[in-house]
């Protein structure tokens, strides 16, 4: 035995992830084994907020793992930074076939437009409603994207839910994840976009000027009153008050996954409707978490192998679409009645094609998150809209400056 032991490859696969999906990836490796018993796959656990500390360590000790788990707006900063490999010739053709366009988005580099990662699923963000709460402030309830609620609608329904029996908030936009989580920028983020500006100018790859443009101070000055009216949930209340006994919160702002969670206590009083227009258009998220095989991987074949094997394996497709999984195949979502015309979710996927606006994809995504994260968070504290943002720009253009440009970004495209 022990013998066979040592004959067998073993390869490392770093991820994060609740207890449900870190059980149902051992299982994965479980079958994966079976089907190839010359194979040991190896997990490396990293908890979600502490995700990228943990990947910066296992880089500075020179030990990265084979495949690893990464959140898509990181990926061109792995990239540039050589950290991974093109995984087109690694993984199987038909699964290539199989992603849709904003999961190609979401994975592809945009200086080579290479693949670099793959997963099973993308992501949204879409407005949770309590039916009852919504009808009997006689709200009207958009059937798709197309007629969203605009900016005046979105904040005369805050202001009536705010004085209804019953209601003790009137949106949880889940303060409760904190600002150590990608959260704040991902699901703000499409409201400033929506209002019509942007975390940096995509061309130029500057902040300044657009972070802090009127239309950006704006849009946070108006999230800012809510907090200031006491229409948000605080931090302080947790995540579920939505779905919580009593519903005491009327609206949520809340990811694709709290459909599932929502849904089960709340039967047919939940409405999900399309993120408000905040201006001119609508914008709403996506991105999540995808496979990747880093540059350094000895058994890149192997590797990739195993992330076909993953994202084909009908028992890990039946959890995911458990946990109200957004598709990111279209097997998957064919798979996925929730996302079907005419299901409870389909404005969520519906979004994908319409209004989805990718967080900036540069090398410097990590430090234009944090900066608009404690911005975010300075400001829902009472601090100054302007200041705040004019600082978080100019911290993301030094740390662009410090590091040349991330040359050829910049450059002509």
């Amino acid at each position: 035995m022990g013998a066979q032991a040592a004959e067998k490859t073993a390869i490392q696969v770093m991820h994060q992830g609740d207890p449900g999906f870190v059980a149902a990836y051992g299982k994965v490796a479980e079958r994966f084994e079976a089907a190839n018993p010359d194979v040991d796959v190896q997990f490396i656990y990293a908890p979600h907020d502490a995700y990228n500390e943990k990947f910066s360590a296992a880089v500075m000790a020179k030990q990265l793992p084979d495949v690893m788990e990464l959140d898509a707006p990181f990926l061109a900063n792995y990239v540039w930074s050589g950290y991974l490999q093109p995984i087109k010739p690694l993984i199987d053709k038909d699964v290539l076939d199989d992603m849709t366009e904003s999961n190609i988005a979401q994975g592809t580099y945009p200086i080579d437009k290479d693949l670099y990662a793959i997963g099973l699923t993308d992501s949204s963000v879409v407005l949770y409603g309590n039916k009852k709460y919504l009808e009997a402030i006689g709200a009207r309830i958009p059937k798709s994207v197309d007629d969203a609620w605009t900016r005046e609608e979105f904040e005369t329904y805050l202001e009536k839910l705010s004085k209804l029996d019953g209601v003790k908030w009137p949106i949880d936009t889940f303060r409760g994840y904190g600002i150590k989580t990608e959260w704040i920028t991902y699901a703000y983020g499409p409201i400033l976009q929506s209002a019509g500006c942007d975390l940096i100018d995509r061309k130029a790859w500057k902040s300044e000027g657009t972070l802090d443009s009127d239309a950006c101070v704006d849009a946070l000055a108006m999230m800012q009153k809510w907090v200031k009216n006491g229409w948000v949930v605080p931090q302080s209340a947790g995540t579920n008050q939505f779905f919580a006994e009593g519903n005491p919160a009327a609206l949520a702002l809340g990811g694709h996954w709290v459909y599932a969670e929502a849904a089960a206590t709340m039967k047919d009083n939940i409405v999900v409707l399309p993120l408000p227009k905040f201006g001119a258009k609508g914008a709403s998220p996506d991105g999540t978490w995808i496979w990747a095989i880093t540059k350094t991987s000895a058994h890149p074949d192997i590797s990739g192998k195993f992330i076909s094997f993953m994202l084909k394996d009908k028992e890990f497709r039946t959890f995911v679409a458990s946990q109200s999984g957004y598709p990111g195949l279209k097997s998957f979502a064919a798979e996925s009645p929730l996302y079907a015309d005419g299901g409870p979710m389909a404005i969520a996927f519906e979004q994908a094609s319409k209004t989805a606006v990718a967080r900036p994809p540069h090398p410097a995504y990590p430090t234009i998150t944090s900066a608009f994260m404690q911005a975010v968070d300075e400001v829902f504290n009472g601090g100054d809209p302007k200041e705040a943002l004019t600082s978080a720009a100019k911290k993301i253009d030094q740390d662009i400056e410090d590091n040349d440009g991330y040359p050829p970004f910049g450059d002509e495209q």
